[in-house]
């Protein structure tokens, strides 16, 4: 049964690997509603150089107004926090589990998010096993395109806020 599991998991694998995007950093949902409270979920497709990731963190963009990790089992959780430990942590860790270089995995956050729409761009370090690491960092020059960037960051499209209709009353 387990040759079965990890057979599918290879099959899987191979065909999510054909899709370049999946060999970034990427976010389950890549827009959400300006100021509106977000389920940030980080996909994790590889580890470095083949060997299985060990530590991920995440920085905050500027104007995320809070962020609440979710504790994953086998890892650790760690919050940077301003000045005196006081708002909303500037970058969240996961560390020392680990994630085999052939298998994919999910870390998710609850933020609320900035009023002002726009592109919003989360930087990743993705460190691994033997001291390899990937610093998913690099951002377009202008608009939100990532063609041609190695290690970019992960985007998040803040859309404007829906106005709420006004209720229709027939008489």
């Amino acid at each position: 049964m387990l040759s079965l599991v990890r057979h599918g998991a290879v099959a899987a694998m191979a065909i999510l690997g054909a899709s370049s995007a999946f060999a970034h950093i990427t976010l389950e949902q890549k827009s959400a509603e300006a100021g509106s409270y977000y389920k940030a979920v980080f996909r994790v497709g590889h580890g470095c150089e083949k060997a299985p990731t060990t530590t991920l963190t995440v920085f905050m963009p500027p104007g995320v107004q809070g962020a609440n990790p979710m504790p994953k089992p086998g890892w650790t959780l760690e919050l940077a926090k301003p000045g005196e430990g006081k708002g909303a942590p500037t970058q969240i860790s996961w560390r020392g589990g680990s994630l085999p270089s052939e298998y994919y995995d999910e870390f998710a956050m609850r933020l609320q998010l900035p009023e002002q729409p726009g592109p919003m761009w989360f930087r990743v370090l993705q460190q691994c096993e033997g001291g390899a690491s990937v610093d998913w960092a690099e951002i377009p020059a202008e608009g939100t395109s990532t063609r041609g960037l190695k290690r970019p960051a992960a985007l998040l499209e803040l859309r404007p806020t829906e106005p709420v209709a006004p209720a229709h009353h027939h008489h």
